[in-house]
């Protein structure tokens, strides 16, 4: 590999270059060493910006000289592929959008550009955000950094791979069902889901507009909340976007923990969790007790229903949102047409991997007449029921605390032509999603050398909770702050 990182974190980075020990330009030639070392090895990136990152480096070095430089200028970053970049193409994974060019960026993307962070480039996916194993992507599969024969977790894997690989500090991700804090747990990262509505989506190209959330992976806690508070608050642009104020997410970090009430949901330990993953979680929980937190079993009944209830829901609104590639105005489309059915169905076809048709499939047929009762509404009542199971739990507890996946990296193309067995592996983080709620996902340990993944969920707009519970936890551990050796 090339010359590490001088530092692992983002806040350290940013320690570093305020007190000049190095400039943009030189951390950021740094990054690009190490992504171009790496990317063989990993396919983490699609699209790779090395001249116009450089040139943001060489701006945020020149705003420093002038006295202008906020807490993250000159910071080094990278953005999943989902996210709409001006000038920079946005494929979602997909051969339908392999050669799309934005012409505008999304608000998170231009938040952190004006916070003065250096994208290094567009990172590898699932296609179209479905999937739990970063092999649904038309630009091959990422490889877990930990074991390359092995998935790093999806879709946001390429996000997940390159931080724990210390190829990029920090990067952008999103999560429909748990695609931040699985790949997070799976590559032992730090991964958080905000509320739906606290960062704007605009500009986030939609599998599902009622689940899809942005947010961020990173190294730790500290990082997460430093990037989180130039990425959230109101868009007007975006129409699920809440009009609430910000928090200061790192003034928070150090709060005491001592009265805090943790729930362990006992659906979580039932069945079909690893014993040496629950094994990890249950030191982590010790962890917790010892800094004075307060720990109690709670029950979500409805909770084992999140998997079927999701896999009605999200092909439903994905089958409406991919309407629109249809080879008529942009995205993908076939040779020599002979008519227009022939374009839709030959450009579709075509353009959309396996997964991807599944699941539109499954939207269409839940969403037919017949079957809208039967199946959609349906899924809607119990996805109200899983909001109360957790409204209930928040009466008594301030966090919940379970795994984030039930085993850890499972290897590539062990479970491709088993979508259920695949499916399964985001019953622990689905329901966050499904009532809207933020979720962290942090490094506790390995088990078999492998990462494992603690899971924080909180009440709406309890980030910053979350925030400071993770971040005491990694005061007392080192689990985040190690890299694997191929990549040290």
């Amino acid at each position: 590999m090339a010359q590490s990182l001088p530092e692992p974190t983002v806040a350290a980075l940013a320690r570093g270059l305020a007190a000049g020990r190095y400039s943009a330009v030189e951390l950021t030639r740094a990054c690009l060493a190490r992504v171009e070392a790496a990317q063989p090895q990993l396919n983490a990136f699609i699209t790779i910006t090395a001249e116009a990152a450089l040139a943001a480096a060489a701006a945020a070095d020149a705003a420093r000289a002038a006295g202008r430089a906020g807490p993250l200028t000159g910071v080094p970053i990278a953005h999943k592929d989902i996210f709409c970049t001006s000038d920079v193409r946005t494929t979602c994974g997909s051969k339908m959008l392999a050669n799309f060019v934005s012409p505008y960026d999304a608000t998170i993307v231009s938040k952190l550009a004006a916070a003065g962070t250096v994208n290094l480039g567009k990172l590898n996916m699932d296609e179209f955000a479905m999937g739990s194993s970063n092999e649904t992507s038309h630009f091959g599969p990422v490889r877990n950094p930990w074991d390359t024969a092995r998935v790093p977790g999806g879709s946001s894997g390429g996000s997940a791979a390159a931080v724990a690989a210390r190829i990029a500090p920090a990067a952008t991700a999103t999560d429909t069902g748990g695609s931040i804090r699985q790949p997070a747990a799976l590559c032992g990262v730090t991964g958080i889901k905000p509320t739906y509505g606290r960062v704007s989506r605009y500009g986030m190209i939609a599998f599902a507009s009622s689940l899809d959330q942005a947010g961020l992976i990173t190294v730790s806690a500290e990082d997460a909340a430093l990037l989180l508070g130039a990425m959230a608050g109101f868009d007007p642009r975006d129409s699920t976007s809440v009009d609430s104020p910000v928090p200061d997410y790192a003034a928070a970090l150090d709060a005491p923990l001592a009265g805090l009430r943790i729930g362990l949901v006992r659906e979580f330990f039932e069945k079909g969790l690893d014993a040496e993953c629950e094994a990890r979680i249950r030191e982590a929980i010790a962890v917790y007790e010892k800094l004075g937190a307060r720990v109690q079993e709670v029950s979500c009944p409805n909770l084992p229903l999140s998997v079927p209830t999701y896999y009605v829901v999200a092909p439903a609104e994905c089958s409406s949102n991919l309407a629109r590639f249809d080879g008529v105005r942009f995205g993908h489309r076939c040779e020599s047409p002979r008519n227009l059915t022939d374009l839709y169905s030959r450009s579709r076809g075509e353009g959309f991997g396996a997964e991807v048709k599944r699941r539109i499939m499954t939207g269409t047929y839940v969403l037919s007449a017949g079957y809208y009762d039967a199946y959609y509404l349906k899924a809607q009542r119990v996805r109200q029921l899983i909001s109360a199971d957790f409204a209930r739990a928040f009466e008594s507890v301030d966090l919940l605390l379970g795994p984030t996946s039930p085993t850890t990296a499972f290897e590539i193309g062990a479970k491709v032509d088993d979508p259920i067995t695949m499916y399964l592996n985001d019953i622990y983080t689905i329901g966050a999603n499904l009532a809207g709620l933020p979720g962290m996902s942090i490094p506790v340990g390995f088990a078999g050398g492998l990462p494992v993944g603690l899971q924080l969920i909180g009440p709406h707009f309890s980030e910053a909770r979350m925030l400071n519970a993770a971040h005491r936890y990694q005061l007392e551990t080192d689990w985040h702050l190690r890299a694997p050796a191929a990549f040290a």
